[in-house]
């Protein structure tokens, strides 16, 4: 990747940092689905106005908007209303880094569901780290119930799942020619249309105290810099710099997300954490294969 492309990889990290500090304020006013709704209705404004600036036209045969509303319950109504309910319960850079495993999950869902995404041994080392990883974060207290809520970490690894079967259900936009920012307001709308009546029935907004502007503000950022903004950035990498290169961006964001939440929330993760973390980490390295391209590089030099 170019200089240019790297640092739009560090501001997505940002962003999609950003999405679980913005989030964990929204949510001290605010019941989850009703944050998961300003989410993706904001969003799917602003990206309906990048549409019109740049010409982009939208598909109308029922097929492909059949695929948006799967793809937004996959990539979006089940994840963000499972990490926004856990985070109701555990730090936000804990939420991340659980929600860190999706690269591990995609393989196993790719594994099973496709015919050219099979388990390889660099993926096999991969899946077996970041399982490791998982349980260094939910071992120990967190069973027994004197830790972190076990339902709360549970959650957000169920979003991290959602999202492993959202990236194999979205191989089909690239064969029906969807482009990825027509993509991305497709599913936003399909799920602000789904979170209507949910937030209706469960959340009766009318009862709700009027928020504050500290969470106007979260759900502005929530919605237009981690969402809007996030999407047209990731997929500006996705053409530059590929799949793989991208995917990179999963190692920066509870990065990110601990910093926001240490320096402004005041939060503090354990050391079980940071190690749970950097397990994650070696397994995204090796499902990569740069790690194991290293380690050979040095034996032959």
């Amino acid at each position: 990747m170019s200089l240019f492309e790297w640092g739009l990889l560090l501001l997505l990290s940002v962003l999609w940092g950003g999405s679980f500090f913005f989030s964990k304020v929204a949510l001290h006013e605010l019941p989850p689905f009703t944050v998961v709704l300003a989410r993706v209705g904001l969003a799917a404004v602003a990206l309906a106005l990048y549409l019109r600036v740049t010409r982009q036209d939208m598909p109308t045969v029922p097929g492909v908007w059949a695929a948006f509303f799967g793809m937004g319950l996959l990539n979006n109504l089940i994840p963000f209303s499972l990490l926004f309910w856990g985070q109701t319960q555990i730090a936000s850079g804990l939420a991340s880094i659980l929600n860190a495993t999706t690269p591990v999950f995609s393989i196993l869902v790719a594994h099973f569901l496709t015919a050219d995404e099979k388990m390889t041994p660099n993926k096999i080392a991969g899946v077996v780290l970041g399982v490791g990883g998982v349980a260094v974060l939910m071992g120990g207290d967190a069973v027994s119930g004197q830790g972190q809520p076990l339902p709360a970490l549970l959650a957000c690894l169920g979003a991290a799942l959602s999202y492993g079967f959202a990236g194999v259900f979205g191989r089909r936009f690239r064969r029906m020619g969807i482009a990825p920012t027509v993509g991305a307001f497709g599913q936003t709308i399909a799920t602000t249309i789904m979170m209507v009546p949910i937030v209706l029935i469960f959340d009766a907004p009318w009862l709700l105290p009027f928020p504050s502007a500290t969470t106007f503000a979260a759900l502005a950022g929530l919605s237009l810099l981690s969402t809007a903004l996030a999407y047209v950035i990731f997929f500006r990498i996705l053409a530059g710099g590929g799949a793989i290169n991208s995917s990179l961006v999963t190692l920066l964001i509870p990065v990110s997300a601990i910093l926001l939440g240490s320096l402004i929330l005041g939060e503090r993760l354990a050391t079980s954490h940071f190690a749970g973390m950097a397990l994650i980490a070696l397994g995204l390295l090796s499902i990569d294969g740069r790690m194991w391209r290293l380690v050979r590089t040095r034996a032959t030099s």
